[in-house]
């Protein structure tokens, strides 16, 4: 029992090591793309292009907007934003909403309420409360 344990800590200490190596891998990666124009995303959500990098001060300077830059350090920067494909067809959004319910009695309804918007303010006072009554 006492050799299982100690192989269940190995195999533990074992994975905790390669994890941690496979997460520095990673961000040296991550950080040797790093170049000015480049588009990326902060560990604190800030979206913005390199405009420069400090090797020495390990600081990188982001235009976050034109005009309006912000100096992070360089580990800060988690995320390279790769462009947003263009999609193949545009989305054709129809000027009618009643065109997007497949029911006739939707469309009715809408047609009722497009009748009664010629009403009076006595009118639909009237409406109102009438429609109160029947609910209770």
């Amino acid at each position: 029992m006492t050799i299982l344990l100690f192989v269940m800590l190995g195999l533990f200490i074992f994975m905790m090591f390669r994890r941690n190596k496979k997460t520095q891998q990673q961000q040296a990666t991550l950080q040797s793309q790093f170049a000015p124009g480049v588009e990326v995303m902060t560990s604190f959500g800030l979206f913005g292009r390199i405009v420069s990098i400090d090797e020495a001060e390990n600081k990188v300077v982001i235009e976050l907007s034109p005009g309006n830059l912000a100096t992070v350090h360089r580990q800060a920067v988690t995320k390279i934003v790769e462009p947003v494909a263009a999609a193949a067809e545009p989305t054709v959004v129809p000027d009618d909403a009643s065109s997007l319910t497949g029911h006739d009695a939707d469309r009715a309804d809408a047609v009722n309420r497009a009748e009664t918007v010629n009403e009076t303010p006595e009118e639909s006072l009237k409406r109102l409360n009438d429609e109160g009554k029947k609910d209770s």
